[in-house]
């Protein structure tokens, strides 16, 4: 029970430490093209990003670190949620 406490404070700070230097740097820049995102109905606010910290349950340590290796924060290593940190909230995709 300390050992998931523990992992889920972890990836509280972490969640921070991203919204404050990565996430807020580029919503200075790029404002949310809108104030609130819901799912298609409406219904369900969606939040910018999700952690194994709001699954349901406690945070498996293991799940854990296997996020933070192998899926990271959207606009940081790896780059598997995108370059963007706020995804496309601030500016549509673009081809290139």
């Amino acid at each position: 029970m300390a050992e998931s406490a523990q992992t889920h404070d972890k990836l509280a700070a972490l969640k921070r430490a991203w919204q404050d230097e990565t996430l807020a740097p580029v919503t200075g820049r790029f404002p949310e093209r809108r104030k609130r995102f819901t799912t298609s109905s409406d219904a369900i606010e969606v939040a910018t990003v999700y952690t194994p910290a709001e699954w349901p349950g406690d945070p498996d340590p293991a799940q854990t670190a296997a996020y933070l290796e192998k899926l990271g924060f959207p606009g940081d290593y790896p780059f598997t949620r995108g370059v963007q940190p706020n995804l496309y909230r601030g500016r549509l995709w673009t081809m290139r």
